[in-house]
């Protein structure tokens, strides 16, 4: 006997009990992500398909290998969630192109300048007004991080590159790579745009607490994450080009 059976038969819990255990964490990440997906994503789709992914950690489960359950089940629950996310294809292809675009004039004015794009310099870029251009960020909202490296309509987005727990360990790396180009990208971030991603998915507020802590309209914040999200495509498309 081995993993999950042998475990029972130590007087340790079984696959079942390891599901009744880890029913709310599926709600507690289905929620979470939520937060960060467009209306259109219905909680309900997030959580059967966290199931899923709880049921097959329940079965591969070995602890003999030393990791805590909710631990090794976390990466397989996300993950089936992610599946589900990347199967529906819940963002609008208009987002899509609209990110691009934001991504492409932020990229063209960074490039000419040397240094950051300020808002209204993206706006003359994009050949709007201010308004529009923030109109145009608020539409944005529900980018999340799931599809930072956009870069153009026939490529892949990031939930289509997360790989399946057993894929081909390149993949892996490739990602390792990615997260460390995202992670030195965020850091040259303008100040607020940085903040406002580390209080968001580091610190989990909501982005009406974010607003709170830096004194302006959630709305404000909300222009500000999609912006640095856009600002994050164009740089990290820039070295990967």
């Amino acid at each position: 006997m081995r993993g999950v059976a042998l475990y029972a038969s130590l007087g340790g819990d079984t696959a079942d009990d390891l599901i009744t255990r880890g029913a709310p964490q599926v709600k507690r990440i289905a929620y979470h992500l939520l937060a960060r997906l467009p209306a259109s994503v219905q909680v309900d789709d997030l959580i059967q398909a966290g199931m899923l992914g709880l049921l097959e950690a329940a079965r591969r489960y070995d602890p003999a290998q030393g990791a805590n359950f909710n631990t090794f089940a976390e990466t397989r629950i996300r993950g089936a969630m992610l599946d589900e996310i990347r199967k529906g294809d819940w963002t609008p292809r208009s987002v899509h192109r609209k990110a691009r675009e934001v991504s492409a004039a932020i990229h063209a004015v960074e490039a000419a300048t040397g240094r950051e794009a300020r808002d209204r310099e993206i706006a003359e870029q994009m050949g709007v007004s201010l308004a529009e251009y923030h109109s145009t960020l608020d539409d944005l909202r529900g980018q999340k991080l799931l599809s930072l490296d956009e870069a153009g309509p026939d490529e892949e987005s990031e939930t289509q590159q997360v790989p399946a727990p057993d894929s081909d360990p390149s993949e892996a790396v490739n990602r390792e790579h990615l997260g460390k180009m995202l992670a030195g990208a965020i850091d040259l971030l303008p100040e607020r745009e940085r903040l406002v991603l580390s209080l968001y998915y580091d610190e989990e507020l909501h982005l009406k607490e974010i607003g709170a802590v830096l004194g302006v309209s959630e709305s404000r914040v909300s222009q500000l994450h999609s912006q640095a999200l856009a600002r994050l495509r164009a740089r990290v498309a820039s070295q990967t080009g």
